[in-house]
């Protein structure tokens, strides 16, 4: 369709030139024989080099990812906010916060580079978002992802899937900037991100600019649609089948992936949010990514699930039609037209998943504050 990398690679051609030490693991064998690629939803470097390890391509972040590694290295990110407020005393705590995120990003990029190199963009990413303050700015989410994109060459940034974050894909995507679309729930908001990025692409093509290294992706949060489902039942007293509601996220997934290929995007769907083994096994198979945690990785590697392809299974219509009586909601991110873009911003799971991502951001600028200015209420380490 055009040269932006974003076509499907044959398994064979996946396949590092050595052998990699868990290649014969579930994840391994799902990366190796079908067209479905595996991410790591942390930028930490010990669970990236596990991932790597059986053929992962590409790695996550989020500002709960990002809280998350500091408190697995609190020493090491403490010292590193003080050795930067010495170099930049009138740095403000926001500042130092992102050039922590800087760090973490440009720390964790050059293990994906190879990948990134031998796949022409398409493989090898590291994912780096927009501040969540921004959900309501195109511009000032452009402006930085602008500078996320300069960090290192195989960079993705993501957007959240709001009102003004589809307006930011666009105009991201027409500057060369590969968008990985999140806070995304439903299949309107998928589509919607899928046709703004792709009208950027096509406006940088109108505009004689290269689109060979771009790698958009757009990505479903499964776990979470799901998540507030299990919130409403229990707040409000629904009833529905309990078989039904797993299958939740991986429905709407599904009914993406049929209208992605029908309409040939050029973005690669991504699922995300990983609660059980289907948002992995009933993906697999798709030209698509699925990201998850180091925890879930060594569950499904050490799991007899079977490694074959499952995208093309139907939902059972009876466990549909059973959401679709219980919940409007699941409605609302099932149908194409379920959601106009002026509802993306108030559709709850939205709005849950921003308020999370605001609270963790309002929590890492804690750390580096309390890192710039140590309790001295607090015993000293010995």
């Amino acid at each position: 369709m055009t040269d932006v990398a974003s076509r499907a690679i044959a398994p064979a051609a996946k396949r590092a030139a050595s052998p990699l030490p868990l290649a014969d693991s579930p994840l391994g064998r799902t990366i190796a024989t079908t067209a479905t690629d595996i991410w790591n939803d942390s930028c930490a470097i010990d669970e990236l080099e596990y991932a790597i390890s059986y053929g992962a391509v590409g790695a996550t972040a989020n500002p709960t990812i990002v809280t998350d590694v500091w408190k697995k290295e609190p020493a090491r990110w403490s010292r590193r906010v003080q050795a930067l407020a010495l170099e930049q005393p009138e740095s403000t705590e926001v500042e130092l916060a992102w050039r922590i995120v800087d760090e973490m990003s440009t720390r964790a990029a050059p293990l994906l580079l190879p990948a990134f190199e031998a796949q022409g963009g398409r493989q090898g990413r590291l994912s780096t978002q927009t501040d969540p303050t921004f959900h309501r700015s195109a511009d000032r989410m452009v402006a930085q992802a602008v500078h996320f994109d300069g960090l290192a060459p195989n960079i993705i940034v993501k957007f959240p899937a709001t009102a003004a974050g589809i307006r930011a894909m666009e105009e991201a995507s027409f500057r060369g900037i590969s968008v990985n679309t999140t806070v995304c729930f439903s299949v309107a908001q998928a589509v919607a991100a899928a046709e703004a990025i792709e009208r950027g692409i096509v406006r940088r093509e109108a505009a004689g600019e290269s689109t060979a290294s771009m790698g958009p992706v757009v990505t479903i949060m499964m776990g979470r649609i799901e998540d507030w489902l299990r919130l409403q039942a229990e707040r409000d007293g629904i009833v529905s089948d309990p078989a039904a509601l797993p299958w939740s996220g991986v429905a709407v997934f599904k009914r993406a992936y049929g209208l992605f290929r029908e309409r040939e995007f050029r973005a690669r769907l991504l699922g995300a949010a990983i609660r059980h083994h289907y948002h992995w096994s009933e993906l697999i198979g798709g030209d698509v990514v699925i990201t998850m945690p180091a925890t879930w990785q060594r569950r499904f590697n050490a799991s007899a699930i079977e490694v074959r392809p499952r995208i093309d299974d139907p939902v059972d219509p009876a466990i549909v039609a059973d959401l679709s009586r219980a919940f409007p909601d699941f409605v609302r991110a099932y149908e194409p037209d379920g959601l106009a873009i002026e509802d993306f911003d108030a559709f709850p799971p939205t709005a849950r998943t921003i308020r999370a991502f605001i609270a963790s951001y309002h929590e890492l600028l804690h750390q580096v504050g309390d890192a710039m200015i140590p309790n001295p209420d607090a015993r000293p380490a010995s």
